[in-house]
């Protein structure tokens, strides 16, 4: 027999009884709809943690050791912003500031929201502008507003409105876009670092970051060391992003509970694809012996298993992708603010557990067929 007719045949054998194809098809599903959704909301909560560090943009954070998030800062010495600028390969350094505040909205009610603090003479890390001109946060209690998810928690602000910030009044002088929306649930305001020093209560030190532009990538290196000497932690953007997902992922329950629920997953598609493929080898055992009486090697047998496996296995796994896809995009179409991605690494890890399940159930119906003899399904 030619690889091409077993296939065939191994085709029609799957598809003839559609009740346990449909089960195995389902079993399959469900495991990656399920496995690329948990990692997806994984992948969406670290890429938002990190979104303050991805929208201002700087080549490299100095911040205290201690720090594990953008969220979670501790200020840093004034003379720390002159040495880091005496260190041979600086191009500039700026200060930011970072902090959390309570504003009072026109209509009386209160919410809570982030501060970014730019430095006064450039403004180094503005967000682009929908509305308004940046030197107009320079005016007499100026704010830009991010125009994200959190958006409407303001009232859904405008050019000129005005709220209270701790006995200050501020108002809104521009809204900005940004690549990333934050993680925790509040707006997001940008002033000067000045202002937002003056409005908001602060400790003795009021510097949160110092952002760093080295002048090419070789002088990173030497930048790192001289700040370390001086008992502070130089990052790049890259290292700092991946510094918060580390916390995220090994310091709380997140990175854990969605583990749990990946192989959680994974076992129920296991379970139900691999007690369905074996029930499905038992019934057409006679048929495998037949195309063994007639000739077909066990080489062949092998295949035919193999490829009714593979051919489940990815027929469900685009199903789930699918499924998951559509329930992403209209959950986000009623929930801005909801934090999921698909990732491509999302996609490759649902793919090796599914290639997984793959394997195991085909191995399960293969050691069954091989141990068929014409001879005992004849006599029967």
């Amino acid at each position: 027999m030619t690889l091409p007719g077993t296939l065939r045949i191994a085709y029609k054998l799957l598809t003839n009884d559609r009740g346990k194809f449909s089960a195995l098809l389902v079993g399959i599903t469900f495991a990656v709809f399920l496995m690329v959704q948990m990692t997806s909301i994984f992948a969406g909560i670290l890429g938002r943690s990190s979104a303050t560090v991805t929208n201002i943009g700087a080549s490299v954070w100095i911040m205290d050791p201690a720090v594990n998030t953008v969220a979670n800062t501790i200020p840093l010495p004034d003379y720390l912003l002159d040495g880091v600028r005496s260190i041979p390969g600086v191009r500039y350094a700026v200060p930011l500031y970072s902090g959390g505040a309570l504003v009072k909205l026109r209509s009386g009610a209160y919410q809570a929201v982030s501060v970014i603090g730019l430095d006064d003479a450039t403004l180094f890390g503005r967000p682009l502008l929908e509305q308004g001109n940046i030197q107009d946060i320079y005016a007499e209690n100026g704010f830009i507003v991010v125009h994200d998810a959190e958006f409407r928690k303001l009232g859904s602000p405008g050019i000129g409105t005005e709220f209270e910030l701790n006995d200050h009044r501020g108002h809104i002088v521009g809204i900005a876009k940004v690549s990333s929306g934050g993680l925790f649930g509040v707006p997001t305001l940008y002033t000067t670092r000045s202002r937002a020093i003056q409005y908001i209560p602060s400790t003795r030190y009021t510097t949160s970051y110092i952002l760093v532009e080295p002048k090419n990538e070789a002088a990173i290196a030497a930048v790192k060391r001289e700040v370390a000497r001086l008992g502070y932690l130089a990052l790049t953007r890259e290292e700092f992003i991946r510094k918060i997902s580390d916390f995220y992922k090994y310091q709380t329950g997140i990175g854990t509970n969605i583990l749990l629920m990946t192989v959680i997953s994974f076992i129920v598609g296991l379970s139900i694809s691999g007690q369905t493929f074996y029930t499905f080898i038992l019934e057409n055992l006679e048929k495998f012996g037949a195309l063994k009486a007639i000739g077909a090697k066990g080489s062949e047998l092998v295949s035919m298993i193999l490829f009714q496996a593979v051919f489940t296995a990815l027929t469900g796994y685009g199903i789930g992708v699918g499924l998951c896809t559509a329930l992403i995009f209209v959950a986000k179409m009623r929930l801005p603010d909801y934090a999921s991605l698909i990732t491509f690494g999302n996609l490759g890890l649902a793919l090796g557990m599914v290639i997984r399940i793959a394997g195991i159930s085909s191995y399960i119906g293969i050691r069954k067929v091989l141990r068929i003899e014409p001879f005992d399904i004849f006599r029967g």
